[in-house]
């Protein structure tokens, strides 16, 4: 069991320092690397250091306070603040669909508007960073124990990419779920997507749940439907990155495939994902801006070209999986029907 938090601050003297778990080189190396400033930050959430809606989230927040430390000897407030702000959003535009990386900067940069000190305005900052990070493993307890109730006795269930411990600051949002239900139920079976092309499955979900002694079969992507066919499939739950007010909900690469594969195959399929990765500033996912990432990703595998290095690449980080193939959004506040979102905002 992964009993370290994957993102948090370390408080040194007055300040301190983010420090996360590198999440590039699990499973061969469990290393923590210490970042402090922002230009590490952006570099730690831009190259996968640090991944997962809700850790990225975390890092943001982090990401502006060290941006506060680093104008600390600024004499004007106005121009630390409009500094910090600047340095914000630098941060933010390392990886531009996960809406918890704006959420998480928002609610700190909300803290500069409360403030006219320098000193008090960073120790606050901090405080709030902490407080984000506890309340995310709270609210993914939370949101385990909901979805819980929907996994059936013996279940098989199939998840695609990490929506774990480190994807999060502990438990979880998709394996949260499964972890919930692995309490009360230890004859499930999970189904990994290996998720190419940088095999969170493989190398991040295998290796949370086998620690956790959860029963895990790694498969590859194109191997969900053949299992739903062959009756080993009962429910498929995965986690999100940013989700759309009617319920349209982005994810890693793939999982639009698998909901399709699941609807025909009548297996109810949901998204496991706290309030805050729903973007109440859109209301379709054809709003949700994709990331687009490096060829290399695709064409290089452990180290060695895989194909022509003449040969076209397009690498989409995400897909979005339209709401009428999803069964219910598990959240902190209960399942909701992609329609009944809305609600949580009201």
């Amino acid at each position: 069991m992964i009993e370290d938090k994957t993102i948090e601050w370390i408080r040194q003297g007055n300040f301190g320092h983010s420090r996360m778990i590198d999440q590039t080189v699990i499973p061969y190396e469990y290393k923590k690397i210490d970042i402090k400033t922002t230009d590490e930050m952006y570099n730690a959430i831009k190259t996968m250091i640090v991944r997962g809606a809700p850790a990225i989230g975390i890092a943001g927040a982090h990401g502006v306070v060290l941006a506060a430390i680093e104008e600390k000897d600024n004499s004007n407030f106005n121009s630390f603040k409009a500094a910090i702000q600047k340095k914000a959003q630098y941060i933010q535009s390392s990886r531009p669909t996960a809406v918890n990386l704006k959420w998480a900067i928002d609610k700190q940069l909300e803290i500069l508007d409360n403030f006219n000190n320098i000193d008090e305005t960073i120790s606050n900052l901090i405080e709030n960073a902490i407080k984000l990070e506890n309340e995310d493993i709270e609210i993914n307890k939370k949101i385990g124990d909901f979805g819980s109730e929907i996994i059936p006795k013996g279940a098989g269930i199939l998840t695609h990419c990490n929506a774990g411990r480190l994807a999060t600051v502990g438990y979880g949002t998709a394996l949260g779920v499964i972890r919930s239900a692995y309490k009360k139920d230890n004859t499930i079976k999970v189904f990994a997507d290996e998720t190419r092309p940088r095999g969170q499955g493989a190398r991040l979900t295998t290796y949370e749940l086998t620690l956790d002694n959860i029963d895990t079969t790694l498969i590859t992507d194109g191997m969900g439907a053949y299992f739903m066919k062959q009756g080993k499939i009962d429910v498929v739950v995965v986690g999100a990155d940013r989700i759309a007010l009617n319920g349209d909900s982005a994810n890693k690469i793939g999982t639009y495939m698998v909901a399709i594969a699941a609807k025909y195959h009548n297996i109810p399929f949901y998204i496991a994902a706290p309030k805050s990765t729903i973007d109440p500033d859109i209301k379709t996912g054809d709003e949700i801006v994709i990331e687009l990432r490096g060829k290399q990703e695709v064409t290089i595998v452990n180290d060695k070209p895989v194909c022509t290095d003449k040969v076209n690449v397009i690498n989409p980080s995400f897909d979005v999986t339209p709401n009428e193939l999803i069964a219910g959004i598990i959240t902190e506040y209960g399942i909701f029907k992609p329609s009944e979102i809305q609600k949580l905002f009201d």
